[in-house]
């Protein structure tokens, strides 16, 4: 849920306003984040700088705009997407203004410039801001591809010119990862040599997003001699605005799904959504036997070029477990990890872009606690300053004396119900406390073959509460996980709640409200 206000003499301004999926809830609803701080702070943006176009970074825009009513700058694709997104809505677009890669705009005393950069979606850009006498470079998502298929790849003359920057608001997700991240041009031809190997039907599940991927599948395809065919409502709406803007002159002609079954199986190639097992996408209905226009029989194939989200791992393996009961071959990140490239850089493309800009301070973003520590000591190694690792509800000062802190705002999330922005339904909205007063607890999780265990230390505030020995609470929470036995988060989290209330009953003088939030997390790895 990517949501960053940039304020100078009481002006402010917004870039990105994503959104997640909560799969710990029922029904999987979207998470949005929380506007209560900035109202309370009589923070109003005059102006949304999109840096591009995936749901972290549009998805909660359609939701949360309508209370700013500004301006909202987007490139083309971004603000293609962000137009079906209002239609639905029934918001006008006048306020979507498109952007050309390289250009500036103004919301005084802000120039923003967009500075194109490689990623795993065209048209992704770092966002330069002159405000007074700062100069600050919020980089979006990005990586060093010299092959991106899509697009060019970065300038590094552009980014060069900048150094140096006052400020770098930098991508931590990939910063424990040693080397180079891949090359989109590398995956499509190890897709071009795996699908040149395959018999009988071929379905390949990306992100709709990755158009360079869908792009990389369409062409492996034509040169085995297959034709090819969208499934999936997200894929299908991200492949007709790019085809719009010119992006997939060059894909080969479509399938339509419903003419699938006239093919023979070794003829056929299909782009589908569902990489994350989400329940009602395109793979899953395969799985299921549950498609109208396709049915997956032995000798089958299917490739995940994709990397597996923290979280799904349990929604994936199930849907694995069903292919695989069909007699369906499996290529994956774990027997051929050549078939898919991560869209964040690793420490060298981070070393060799900071030697490029040459920032004075570093504020590492995205990812979880140990990215953004690897992200200070790349930044230490280079002489740079990253005193803080922010995490939501921060409000940091940059001025003379360098990076502060200068207060921390709690941000209770909130999600989509029945088209209404509520709070988290885990979450009491009343101002007042508890009588006994209240527990919140924040337990990350991973999933792993034997059961779930859980990530880095327990975020625990007990408001008002009676006294709670948190080492016993903390061993008693490790031990439940070992013994649940739970398919996703959501259950995990049902079976939890019950023990939970009986525990603290039986330890704690008075019974205090309690908050549980379940929260996905990624495991270290050795």
């Amino acid at each position: 849920m990517n949501l960053t206000l940039y304020g100078y003499n009481d002006h402010w301004i917004a870039v990105d306003c994503g959104m997640m999926i909560r799969q710990d809830l029922p029904n999987s609803p979207l998470q949005v984040p929380n506007l209560e701080t900035a109202d309370a702070l009589n923070i109003t943006p005059q102006a949304l700088f999109i840096t591009h176009g995936h749901e972290d970074h549009i998805g909660a825009v359609a939701w949360l705009w309508p209370k700013w009513n500004c301006p909202i700058y987007a490139t083309p694709l971004a603000a293609g997407l962000l137009r079906l997104k209002f239609a639905e809505h029934q918001l006008s677009s006048a306020a979507i203004k498109v952007i050309e890669l390289g250009e500036a705009r103004e919301s005084a005393p802000f120039t923003v410039r967009y500075l194109p950069l490689t990623h795993s979606i065209p048209e992704s850009c770092a966002l330069m801001m002159l405000i007074g006498e700062y100069r600050v470079l919020h980089t979006g998502d990005w990586k060093l591809d010299p092959e991106p298929m899509i697009g060019a790849p970065i300038n590094a003359s552009h980014f060069q010119a900048l150094a140096p920057v006052d400020l770098l608001v930098g991508d931590s997700t990939n910063a424990p990862m040693p080397g180079h991240s891949g090359s989109e041009g590398d995956v499509a031809r190890a897709l071009a040599k795996t699908l040149s190997q395959c018999e009988g039907r071929v379905v390949v599940s990306c992100f709709a997003s990755n158009l360079a991927r869908v792009l990389a599948i369409g062409q492996a395809a034509q040169q085995c001699g297959r034709r090819i065919s969208l499934m999936g409502r997200s894929m299908e709406r991200m492949v007709s605005i790019a085809r719009g803007l010119g992006y997939l002159d060059d894909l080969p002609a479509l399938v339509p799904p419903h003419d699938l079954g006239y093919l023979p199986p070794d003829e056929v190639v299909i782009i589908a959504t569902g990489s994350q097992g989400e329940p009602r996408a395109a793979l899953q209905r395969l799985a299921q036997g549950r498609h109208p226009f396709i049915e997956l029989e032995p000798g089958d194939n299917v490739i995940f070029s994709a990397k597996v989200i923290p979280g799904n791992e349990r929604p994936i393996e199930q849907l694995k477990k069903r292919l695989t009961q069909l007699g369906v071959s499996i290529f994956d990140e774990a027997n051929h990890p050549e078939l898919h490239a991560t869209g964040h850089p690793a420490q060298e493309e981070l070393n060799k872009f900071y030697q490029w800009v040459r920032p004075k301070h570093l504020i590492p973003v995205h990812g979880e606690a140990r990215h953004q520590q690897a992200h200070q000591e790349i930044a230490q190694a280079l002489n740079i300053n990253a005193p803080l690792a922010p995490v939501n509800g921060d409000m940091l000062v940059l001025d003379g004396q360098g990076l502060t802190c200068e207060a921390r705002y709690p941000q209770p999330p909130c999600i989509i119900n029945q088209n209404n922005v509520v709070a988290h339904p885990g979450l009491d909205n009343t101002k007042a406390t508890a009588r006994r007063g209240s527990l919140y607890l924040a337990l990350p999780v991973t999933a792993s073959e034997t059961g779930w265990w859980r990530i880095g230390r327990l975020m625990l505030d007990s408001s008002s509460a009676s006294p709670l020995d948190e080492d016993s609470f903390s061993e008693w929470l490790d031990d439940q996980l070992e013994e649940i036995e739970a398919e996703t988060l959501a259950d995990l989290r049902f079976a939890l709640q019950p023990r939970l209330i009986h525990w603290l009953t039986e330890h704690m003088q008075h019974m205090p409200e309690v908050h549980l939030q379940i929260m996905a997390a990624e495991a270290p790895t050795a």
